[in-house]
C-alpha cells in the first residue's frame, strides 16, 4: 500500500484529498506547510508527494529542491490556473508531474495511479525480466531499466521516472523520431491529458542533467515542429 504525502496550506483540500486517496486505498499523510513536511520526510520517506507551490514557511520549489538532494519520488505539484511559470520551473526543477486548481480528485488519482505504476515498472516488482527491461546501451549511454540507472561515459546521472521514460523511449530506436504526441503516450497514461509545453520541459530538464556529467551532451536532437530523436555519440 503506497504512501502518499498531501502539502497543502489549504485544510479543505487536504481534507477532501485524503478522503479520496484513503477510499482508493492509500495510506495518506498530511501537512500543511514545507517546512513540516521535509522534516517528517527526514524521517521517513513517502512513496509519493503532492505539493502545493504557495505555502508559508517553505513554498513548494524550496520543499522540491530539497527532496530532489535525497530522492527521486514522484513529485505532483498542486497549481492556480495563472501560474504557468511555476509549472514548467517546477518540471525543470524535477516535479514528474502537474495538476491546475480546481481539478478533479479522479484526475488527481489517476495521475498518482500512473506514475505509482511507472516506478513499480521500472523498479521490477509488477513484472519479471521482458525485452523491455533489459539494458540499453547507445554509445556513451547505460540504461538499466529495472535499476531505474542511468549513466553517460561512466558517470551517474540521477532522473526521475518520467525523465527515464521519455529518454528511454527515445534512446531504443536511435535516429527515429518521435513525435510529442507518442512522448506523451510513453510519459502519460491515455486519459491523461498533457499539453505540448510539458513534454518540452521535460525534455530541457533531461538535457539539463545529462550536460551537468558532460557540458557537449547533444544525442537529444530537437526537429522544430515535428518532436525529437536520439543521435549514438
Amino acid at each position: 500500500m503506497a504512501t502518499i504525502a498531501l502539502v497543502d496550506d489549504d485544510r479543505n483540500i487536504l481534507t477532501s484529498v485524503a478522503m479520496t486517496l484513503e477510499a482508493e486505498g492509500f495510506d495518506v499523510v498530511t501537512y500543511n506547510d514545507g517546512q513540516t513536511a521535509l522534516d517528517a520526510f527526514n524521517k521517513k520517506m513517502p512513496d509519493m508527494a503532492v505539493l502545493d507551490i504557495k505555502m508559508p514557511r517553505m513554498d513548494g520549489m524550496d520543499l522540491l529542491q530539497r527532496l530532489r538532494q535525497k530522492s527521486q519520488i514522484p513529485v505532483i505539484f498542486l497549481t492556480s490556473k495563472d501560474d504557468e511559470i511555476d509549472e514548467v520551473l517546477g518540471l525543470r526543477m524535477g516535479a514528474d508531474d502537474y495538476v491546475k486548481k480546481p481539478f478533479s480528485q479522479r484526475l488527481l488519482v489517476e495521475r498518482i495511479r500512473a506514475l505509482l505504476r511507472r516506478q513499480d515498472a521500472i523498479a521490477g516488482k509488477d513484472v519479471g525480466e521482458t525485452e523491455q527491461d533489459k539494458v540499453i546501451e547507445r554509445g556513451n549511454l547505460r540504461m538499466d531499466p529495472l535499476r531505474h540507472s542511468v549513466t553517460w561515459k561512466g558517470k551517474e546521472v540521477s532522473l526521475t521516472v518520467t525523465e527515464f521514460l521519455l529518454l528511454k523511449a527515445l534512446a531504443q530506436r536511435p535516429g527515429f523520431v518521435k513525435s510529442r504526441d507518442q512522448l506523451m503516450d510513453v510519459a502519460y497514461d491515455d486519459q491523461v491529458y498533457v499539453d505540448d509545453r510539458t513534454i518540452d520541459s521535460h525534455i530541457k530538464r533531461l538535457r539539463k542533467k545529462m550536460r551537468s556529467v558532460d557540458e557537449n551532451f547533444s544525442a537529444i536532437e530537437t526537429l522544430y515542429g515535428i518532436g525529437y530523436r536520439y543521435n549514438e555519440e
